[in-house]
């Protein structure tokens, strides 16, 4: 039996028959519609009382049948056909409305959602009228036809010429919600019959494609929407800090942002982050720009992913997840790879309900077919055995380091671990100070692996040259995923076992007194407390003089040095020196 959605509450038995046996009817390959379909539907609307949508292919087949507005019974974005941005979706709405006006703007926002071929508004007389001279019943007062623009913005609604032909498209001036409402002249039956449909439509996509081909970029890009929401708990500064900082790790994790669409609440909205209507914007807004992804400034509930991936359809991830696929990309050494393939499977595994049919269908093969087991609970439980192997060879790992540390601490080596917020300049740093090669680029997590050097610093006390070793670590960020800092405690152990730390802030970042707080809140969660730290503001050659006054009046004790510019270090190598020497005397 064909399926009718919608408000069906109230409907008689004969009236949901008639409602499926529009499933029944086909429309001209050529049409947009006929006089007696769209009489058809406007009786039935009118005897029901309530608004009715039909969707029709190409071929002319009524493919979905609902009872209420477009709005309401719009095709969810995961059904619709996967085609580019140079094509529409192959479906067009026919719908009824009871008042006589043109179509509102959740229709047109409905029907760009969706890219309908067109859309198709009935208004009906509500009783019914004879035609002059007599002759059958007619319930259709007017009709208008919308159908999009090539600037895929651009709503546009087809007026009638004198000899009842389509005039070209008139684009409607923009309103503030970017869609166009301004209303043409309606339509008669006859010429809403005598369109040209096969002709709109290729027309349309022709358009669609040439504009798809000037905008296109390079494949390998995703091409990103950033959504941010400012609750209570937050300032707007750390709100735009944050934002700008999740524009940067999408651009390091190879994404190209489009816009950035932010709601201020005063909490969350549990199912879907933000509200109801947000959500309607940010589907449009993809669906307007071409985006492929679209990254939220914040951790998200597996349940809140499947419910704004339904809604938005194209693929929606957190801030924790960009995070991660950098770290991918960057990890270089067995340990590192190792490390972050953990903390992805340890993301993964609470987010694989609700991926779709595949796991949900039963499994095939040797050890998948036990009573009741689905796809799901077979990849949930292999997942589980890579993460109990993994956090296996991680704790080896977290062994052999401990060894090699005690090897050095029996050597009586002082060490000195670099910390700070990533791209603070970490590696430059350690590169002028052992005269090394490590890789450095102006990204964020632009290195994962610890790298350990050896220092020659004077002693404090004797100024005879004194051996140590500095180690480079990963570069922390505000609010360091769990599952990295689970993953990557065998990396994070150096810098609770080092004798000293550096902590190093990239003085020229707007946020730099955040980032020294995310730091130091990112230590205090260490299971063992660090040693005593020195804090060193680099890259001072790119800051003014109010910035650098205020950055002494807060930290008198700190030293300012440019790491690129070879500025300051050895002033940074005597107060290392002095650093050390206080740390093995308290130690």
């Amino acid at each position: 039996m064909e399926t009718i959605f919608g408000n069906l509450q109230g409907l008689k038995s004969s009236q949901l028959k008639q409602l499926q046996r529009l499933y029944h009817q086909r429309i001209p390959g050529d049409r947009i519609t006929t006089p007696d379909f769209s009489q058809r539907l406007a009786a039935i609307s009118t005897e029901i009382n309530q608004p009715v949508c039909t969707y029709i292919n190409r071929r002319g087949q009524v493919i979905r049948v609902g009872v209420g507005t477009p709005r309401q019974t719009q095709i969810p974005p995961m059904e619709l056909p996967r085609y580019g941005a140079e094509r529409l979706s192959g479906i067009r709405c026919i719908a009824t409305h009871l008042k006589a006006e043109p179509p509102n703007e959740a229709a047109l926002t409905a029907m760009a959602l969706q890219r309908l071929d067109a859309l198709v508004v009935l208004n009906i007389t509500g009783t019914g009228f004879t035609r002059r001279g007599g002759g059958a019943a007619g319930y259709v007062k007017e009709a208008y036809l919308a159908h999009l623009a090539s600037n895929t913005n651009q709503l546009v609604l087809t007026q009638p010429s004198a000899v009842g032909n389509a005039s070209p498209p008139t684009p409607v001036p923009p309103q503030d919600t970017a869609l166009y409402s301004n209303i043409s002249q309606p339509l008669s039956l006859d010429d809403l019959a005598e369109q040209d449909f096969l002709d709109l439509v290729e027309g349309l996509e022709e358009e669609f494609r040439r504009e798809f081909i000037a905008q296109e970029v390079d494949a390998d890009h995703e091409r990103v929407l950033l959504i941010g929401v400012l609750t209570d708990g937050k300032t707007n500064q750390q709100f735009q800090d944050s934002l700008s900082e999740l524009a940067r790790l999408v651009d390091t994790a190879g994404g190209d942002v489009l816009q950035t669409v932010q709601q201020k609440r005063s909490r969350i909205h549990p199912q879907t982050v933000v509200g109801e209507g947000k959500v309607q914007e940010i589907a449009l807004t993809a669906q307007t720009l071409g985006a492929s992804l679209v990254v939220f400034d914040r951790d998200l509930s597996p349940s809140q992913v499947r419910n704004l991936e339904a809604q938005i359809g194209v693929r929606v991830v957190d801030r924790t997840e960009v995070i991660l696929d950098i770290f991918a990309q960057r990890a270089q050494s067995r340990a590192g790879k190792l490390q972050v393939e953990l903390a992805q499977l340890e993301y993964m595994m609470p987010r694989l309900t609700g991926r779709g049919q595949t796991m949900s269908r039963l499994g095939g093969g040797i050890g998948t077919r036990g009573p009741g087991e689905t796809k799901l609970e077979t990849e949930r439980r292999a997942i589980q055995k890579r993460i109990s192997r993994l956090q296996q060879e991680v704790n080896q790992l977290q062994a052999h380091r401990s060894r090699l540390r005690q090897r050095r601490q029996h050597r009586e080596v002082p060490s000195v671990a670099l910390v700070g917020y990533t791209n603070a300049g970490k590696s430059t740093l350690l590169n002028a100070l052992t005269n090394s090669e490590v890789y450095t680029a102006d990204q964020l997590f632009a290195t994962l692996d610890p790298t350990t050097r050896r220092l020659v610093i004077p002693h404090a006390d004797t100024n005879e040259p004194q051996e140590t070793l500095i180690t480079d670590t990963v570069g922390f960020i505000h609010e360091l995923p769990a599952s990295l800092m689970d993953a990557f405690r065998a990396t994070l152990e150096e810098v609770t076992e080092a004798d000293a730390l550096l902590h190093l802030v990239d003085l020229s970042h707007p946020a730099w007194l955040s980032h020294i707080r995310s730091v130091r809140e990112i230590l205090a969660q260490m299971p063992v407390t660090p040693g005593p730290a020195l804090v060193a503001f680099n890259k001072i050659d790119q800051v003014n003089s109010e910035t650098l006054a205020l950055a002494k009046d807060e930290f008198p004790l700190a030293i300012f040095i440019s790491a690129s510019q070879r500025l300051g270090l050895e002033t940074l190598r005597l107060r290392l020196s002095q650093l050390i020497e206080y740390a093995v005397d308290c130690g």
